[in-house]
């Protein structure tokens, strides 16, 4: 059976591996969209003043 450290360590090892998993679904449905949103609207908004300098120039 375990030994009092090997248990330790199995812990250890489960809570890195949990706190991977939820960081990654985290990532994956939160962060990344909210990242690639953001920057589809800032590339619009960039590409909307230049056609408007464009006109007025």
């Amino acid at each position: 059976m375990f030994e009092f450290d090997q248990y330790l360590g199995f812990l250890a090892f489960l809570t890195i591996l949990t706190i991977g998993f939820w960081l990654m679904i985290f990532l994956l449905t939160f962060v990344i969209p909210y990242w690639l949103f953001g920057a589809t609207m800032e590339r619009l908004k960039e590409m909307r003043e230049e056609k408007k300098a464009a006109r007025e120039a």
